[in-house]
């Protein structure tokens, strides 16, 4: 966790803001950007951490478990912390859900692997601190692999197509059934908030008037990535 480097007064009602979606949507970088805006703390998973992540890309037959568990006490572990200081917390905007972590273990996960995850999952018995707002990113699959290559992480060269696919699908299913926090659908294939200063103020106006339910944010320009 860090504090933004640009903090300054939040004007948002949001204490706890996560951002969501697939890999190379974008959201770690416009997590980034927001607790800029909002002189937040930023809570950020750290892939180029896990010493597995580069075995499961090439190899996921092989790397899919040590990959996934070694998430599951990340996140989990750093949540966790959150929650021991929440009378004390800032506003915060995180790039994951914890939740997020049973979604990736389904989809890499063998069944025999995955009964497994569970058993160490339900004994974790992890008490998170709870969202009041989530930002899901979405954008078709061409999208995220022309983002991937462009950002030039070398080991994301071994992401399969297929995978990221079903993640997509994935990602679909999870949202379209959740209610634990007010939920902000975003076409990110339709804007550029990182590079289009436009687009990125327009969004975060949505996100500051997000109050409940769920809203889709699909705005008719479509900027040039």
């Amino acid at each position: 966790m860090s504090r933004s480097p640009a903090a300054r007064a939040p004007a948002s009602a949001h204490r706890f803001i996560v951002l969501e979606g697939p890999i190379g949507v974008g959201k770690t970088s416009l997590a980034i950007k927001l607790a800029a805006s909002l002189g937040a703390e930023q809570v950020l998973e750290q892939a180029d951490q896990n010493p597995f992540l580069e075995r499961f890309y090439r190899n996921p037959r092989a790397g899919a478990l040590p990959a996934q568990l070694y998430f599951l006490f990340q996140r989990a572990q750093q949540l966790a912390a959150l929650r021991q200081h929440d009378l004390f917390a800032p506003v915060r905007v995180a790039d994951y859900l914890l939740e997020k972590d049973r979604l990736f273990a389904r989809v890499t996960l063998d069944d025999e692997e995955f009964r497994l995850y569970e058993m160490v999952h339900q004994r974790l018995a992890v008490d998170v601190a709870a969202p009041d707002l989530v930002v899901y990113l979405q954008a078709p699959v061409d999208v995220l692999i022309e983002r991937i290559n462009r950002r030039g992480i070398r080991y994301e060269h071994y992401i399969e197509r297929a995978y990221l696919e079903k993640l997509n699908a994935a990602y679909a299913r999870f949202f379209h059934e959740y209610d634990a926090a007010p939920l902000l659908i975003v076409n990110a294939a339709a804007i550029d908030p990182l590079h289009n200063e436009s687009d990125y103020e327009e969004l975060l106006a949505a996100i500051k008037k997000m109050q409940r339910g769920r809203l889709y944010y699909n705005p008719l320009r479509h900027s040039a990535l």
